[in-house]
């Protein structure tokens, strides 16, 4: 763990990233988007716990992925390379902060990958900053319960939020993330699943001491 949170001359690319639908009834009876994600954005909305819906969170990244506009692409890639999509097909809650496939092209376009040996950006970024780092940025988007949006930002002052990683990242009243290596925010919150819910974010949050 000290070594993923201290890479401070292979992650100088953190200042980059500054800154992944508000939906209170079920997936189920949502309208869904062009990118496969309900309808209804805008966190000016109610932010109350939607009810759960038919799908797992691990079907609606899937659901995304196969839209016209889809979201998810890499993320369900960086799962599936990692072994961790079974993690969200069932069983217990979980609350994802789901970075949007741009996240992911930002993060591979700040590495100088060209020059890293793999057959895929993820393996390429676990060789040039340690194996493992792919499932520990993951880790550290993913707390266990079942979070919406009115338990994760806060009326006032910041909400500290425990990853699966361990590690903690604080959320203040404007759903800006800020976590030990950069911020993102959340910019479509509430999406229901029958396993926990997604918040989508605009960046990737790192576990990494620039």
């Amino acid at each position: 763990m000290e070594k993923f949170l201290t890479l401070n001359s292979k992650i100088t690319f953190l200042a980059m990233f500054s800154a992944l639908l508000l939906i209170t009834a079920s997936c189920e009876k949502a309208d869904m988007g062009r990118n496969g994600m309900p309808d209804n954005p805008g966190m000016k909305s109610a932010m109350a716990a939607p009810a759960p819906c038919n799908q797992t969170i691990a079907e609606i990244v899937v659901a995304s992925t196969k839209a016209k506009e889809p979201q998810f692409i890499l993320l369900l890639a960086a799962l599936e390379y990692t072994g961790l999509t079974g993690v969200f097909t069932g069983g217990g809650q979980y609350t994802v902060f789901a970075p949007t496939d741009q996240a992911f092209l930002d993060l591979v376009a700040a590495l100088p990958l060209g020059v890293v040996e793999g057959d895929s950006p993820f393996e390429k970024i676990d060789n040039l900053l340690g194996e493992g780092t792919v499932a520990n940025v993951l880790l550290y988007h993913v707390t266990e319960g079942r979070r919406a949006a009115n338990s994760v930002v806060p009326k006032t002052g910041l909400r500290t939020i425990e990853t699966l990683l361990g590690a903690t990242f604080t959320v203040d009243k404007a759903a800006k993330i800020t976590a030990v290596g950069n911020t993102t925010n959340i910019i479509a919150p509430n999406i229901s699943a029958s396993n926990g819910i997604i918040h989508v974010i605009d960046a990737i949050i790192l576990p990494i001491v620039p």
